[in-house]
């Protein structure tokens, strides 16, 4: 995703594969309690389930948004 700025000197924001619960897919950023990270795209794809809304991805994050909570971005579905 563009304009998500990766510092390569630290670990707190970092691309990630996940499984992300999104009733609509043109979201472009989630709520850290809407995405579960794994450890790779393997996993992410077994754990999808498109009937409970539940897709494989990879994001960008944790950020802080303005209002304090902790989201990631959306770098790609898979």
């Amino acid at each position: 995703m563009q304009g998500i700025p990766l510092d390569s000197e630290t670990k707190v924001v970092q691309v990630h594969y996940a499984v992300v619960y999104a009733p609509r897919r043109s979201r472009g950023r989630f709520a850290e309690t809407c995405v579960t990270i794994v450890i790779d795209e393997q996993t992410a794809q077994e754990q999808s389930d498109p009937d409970k809304h539940l897709f494989a991805a990879k994001v960008i994050g944790p950020s802080v948004s303005s209002e304090s909570q902790r989201i990631y971005y959306l770098d790609d579905w898979l």
